[in-house]
């Protein structure tokens, strides 16, 4: 698993604050935002999300169900809301960073509790709090 990987998933399951992913976030060039939303994406669809995690994932991401990411995520056809919330203006990539982080962590949590609950291989799975490296590089 690569840095971006690790910090995405101690984000999504609470091993790190959200604000310090959104400090990291900030950080990055512009392509490097739109590398990290794409990973979410991408990390969403494997951990099976679903347009029914949206209003959850708009409340844990702190975001108002007003906030365009928050409109676009319980429309429906989740994979093509998906590439319109990575492709928002620059103006809105905090609010879908902090919301795809969301739904990671409701996606797999789901995930783990049914399939995962008696153990499993997956890497993001064995984090441990508090012995991530230095906050991960695009």
């Amino acid at each position: 698993m690569d840095e971006r990987t690790v910090m995405l998933n101690e984000l999504a399951q609470g091993l790190r604050p959200i604000g310090q992913g959104v400090e990291w976030f900030e950080a990055l060039p512009t392509e490097g935002q739109l590398e990290v939303l794409r990973d979410l994406g991408g990390h969403c669809i494997q951990a099976r999300a679903t347009v029914e995690d949206g209003p959850e994932s708009v409340r844990l991401a702190g975001i108002r169900p007003s906030h365009t990411p928050a409109v676009l995520i319980v429309r429906g056809q989740l994979a093509g809301q998906l590439t319109k919330i990575i492709n928002l203006p620059q103006d809105e990539r905090v609010k879908a960073f902090r919301l795809l982080v969301a739904l990671l962590g409701v996606a797999d949590k789901r995930r783990r509790e049914r399939y995962c609950a008696d153990g499993c291989t997956h890497a993001w799975h064995q984090l441990v709090p508090g012995a991530a490296t230095e906050a991960a590089t695009a």
